[in-house]
């Protein structure tokens, strides 16, 4: 594997976990007032454009990371309608 795809699975790896935490705070409080909807959308628009770049480009690590990520994004957004 060459270095460059390493760092690209790292760089994802960390990204993507970054929203575990919030995700399961989410969950746990049952409460999301906190998280902007808009955030969430925009940002989940912005993660399937990158996960159509990475289609495009053949990019594993940003298809995987950007795929996981969109999952994420999609509980929040559930949670933050459930909740409401």
């Amino acid at each position: 594997m060459d270095t460059i795809v390493l760092v690209g699975y790292i760089a994802g790896t960390l990204t993507t976990v970054s929203f575990v935490p919030q995700v399961i705070k989410a969950w746990k409080m049952r409460e999301t007032r906190d998280l902007s909807l808009a955030m969430l959308v925009l940002f989940g628009i912005g993660i399937l454009l990158w996960t159509l770049y990475g289609l495009w480009t053949g990019s594993l690590p940003i298809i995987a990371a950007n795929v996981i990520t969109f999952v994420l994004i999609l509980v929040l957004l559930f949670m933050k309608v459930r909740y409401r």
